[in-house]
């Protein structure tokens, strides 16, 4: 999954922060109290809601083009630009078991060598998977 762009809105508030919607993602709706922070915070609830439809396998929605969203007076539009391998390598840490096979000559090579399995399998997946 390459990175998406979906506008968010961005309506101020009298204390001087700012709720931030998705028009394209309904259920995503957050705040801050700064610029700053709503942006942060819009990015955060972005990765929160794409995740979860991601992990139940539903669709994800397709960004609008920012000059197709209506404005009301006061509110303004910010593109948040959002890459979801990224998001996950940030916020999901767990570890995974993974059994596997190799001919018993390469592991006492490898044991040898102190070689780290785990840490092998890691760099070869993402260099196979270009993913820095």
């Amino acid at each position: 999954m390459k990175k998406m762009f979906y506008p968010a809105v961005f309506i101020p508030e009298d204390d001087g922060g700012f709720t931030v919607t998705f028009p394209d993602v309904p259920s995503c709706i957050t705040c801050g109290d700064s610029m700053e922070q709503s942006y942060e915070m819009a990015f955060e609830a972005l990765g929160l809601v794409l995740s979860y439809m991601v992990d139940k396998k539903e669709p994800i929605p397709r960004a609008s083009s920012p000059q197709d969203i209506k404005l009301e007076d006061g509110q303004f539009l910010v593109v948040i630009e959002f890459d979801m391998v990224a998001y996950k390598k940030r916020t999901e840490s767990r570890a995974i078991k993974k059994t596997l096979t190799i001919p018993s000559w390469l592991n006492d090579a490898a044991l040898e060598k102190n070689i780290n399995f785990s840490q092998v399998l890691q760099d070869a997946l993402r260099e196979k998977l270009h993913i820095a």
